[in-house]
């Protein structure tokens, strides 16, 4: 009898953390490492986070507080579901953890048995199917091709319901891919869910304002406010105020669901930090005007990135609707040699051949469930950004069609 439990040998490391460790230790080897792996702005919180932060500290408000969140954050959150997305819930309805990560997992141990399913449209974030695996859950993965914008069509999502779905993930706009769905798109899908009542809807907004071109955010309860009572609408401040280290999540759904998902808490982590929660109320109910401009700074990186990338010969990049990042296509590269002698064949081989030849820390699209990609956070600084894609035409520039003479032997 070994010491560490059977379930974890069914959950993977996270693959991002995989690439960041390995560019840290090239990095401290003494190479330049470009790490556009991880997925955070690079912008500083808001002074409302940080000042409210401070004020909880000098009040001393650094003490329990409610399991699953105190009123007052609720009641913002409230607010933000009511103005931003026309949803309206009662307090009872709204849940806070310790980012969304730990909600998404409250709400998946709270109510998935063994064997129930969860529809996970591919690519997905790295997180969804390990989750449900950990869960006791079935992940049921739909491949969403380039050719389809990296969206799942309503045929796709009516052929993967069974009569053991529970579930059914939504991410817009998405980690990895940047693709955003439009209102009609909404409609489509709610369509196909309207016709079976059994299966609950997960939708994970935490992008939901990062979007570009003029594209409003929609969300599906919102767009077929029949799907409300069956919906857990996941959102964090994570993203939208650059808050990733406060490690606020929260949601709004099915009084029941929270309530379990409050039990659950109660008995694993207790209550999110009082000063973070304090921090994501000022964040929520401050002035937003900042994120014109940073949503301005994005959509010129994503530009730059986009035409960048699409000058190297054996890399497509679409252009996404929203998040930080690009997921391109380096099928183009596979069967070509890298001046080592090794042949390209996988996206993780890419990956590996961008952070040791160019320097560049990516993430392979395997991770995402999507071969033949791979990901770029474009999340730092345009001189930054401008610097990688150089380094990745070089390093493809020397790509060979055939194995180097001199290498045949080895």
């Amino acid at each position: 009898m070994g010491l560490i439990a059977k379930r974890l040998s069914t959950i993977k490391p996270s693959p991002t953390l995989a690439v960041s460790t390995r560019a840290a230790e090239l990095r401290a080897a003494g190479m330049d490492i470009i790490d556009l792996s991880v997925g955070e702005p690079d912008f500083d919180s808001p002074d409302t986070a940080k000042n409210a932060a401070i004020a909880a500290i000098q009040h001393g408000e650094t003490r329990y507080t409610a399991v699953d969140g105190t009123k007052a954050l609720k009641t913002a959150i409230q607010q933000k579901f009511k103005q931003d997305n026309h949803l309206s819930y009662e307090l009872n309805q709204i849940t806070v953890g310790t980012g969304a990560k730990q909600v998404l997992y409250n709400a998946m141990l709270a109510s998935l048995d063994a064997g129930d399913e969860v529809i996970i449209p591919a690519p997905y974030w790295v997180s969804y199917p390990d989750i449900v695996t950990l869960c006791e859950g079935t992940p049921v993965i739909v491949t969403c091709s380039a050719e389809q914008h990296f969206k799942l069509l309503p045929a796709q999502l009516e052929a993967a319901i069974t009569p053991r779905t529970k579930w059914f993930i939504l991410n817009s706009p998405s980690n990895p891919t940047g693709a955003a769905y439009t209102e009609a798109e909404l409609r489509a899908l709610a369509d196909v869910l309207l016709r079976h009542p059994q299966v609950y809807i997960l939708v994970d907004d935490i992008y939901e304002k990062i979007l570009y071109d003029g594209l409003p955010f929609q969300t599906l309860a919102q767009v077929e406010p029949k799907l409300f009572d069956r919906t857990l609408v996941l959102n964090g401040v994570s993203k939208s105020h650059a808050m990733t280290g406060w490690r606020i999540g929260y949601a709004g759904g099915p009084a029941p669901l929270i309530k379990a998902m409050a039990v659950l808490q109660s008995q694993s982590t207790s209550n999110p930090s009082s000063i973070s929660q304090a921090a994501a109320r000022g964040a929520l109910e401050g002035d937003n005007s900042f994120l014109a401009g940073w949503i301005q700074s994005f959509q010129e990186r994503r530009d730059m990135v986009v035409a960048l990338l699409n000058q190297i010969p054996g890399i497509r990049c679409p252009k996404p609707e929203g998040a930080f990042y690009v997921f391109p296509s380096c099928t183009g590269l596979f069967g070509k040699y890298t001046p080592k002698g090794k042949c390209l064949e996988t996206s993780t081989d890419v990956a590996t051949f961008l952070l040791e030849e160019a320097q560049v820390s990516a993430v392979p699209g395997i991770a995402f469930g999507l071969e033949g990609h791979f990901r770029i956070s474009y999340a730092t600084s345009s001189a930054t950004l401008a610097e990688a894609c150089k380094r990745i035409a070089t390093a493809c520039g020397q790509l060979q069609n055939h194995v180097a003479k001199e290498l045949c032997h080895h």
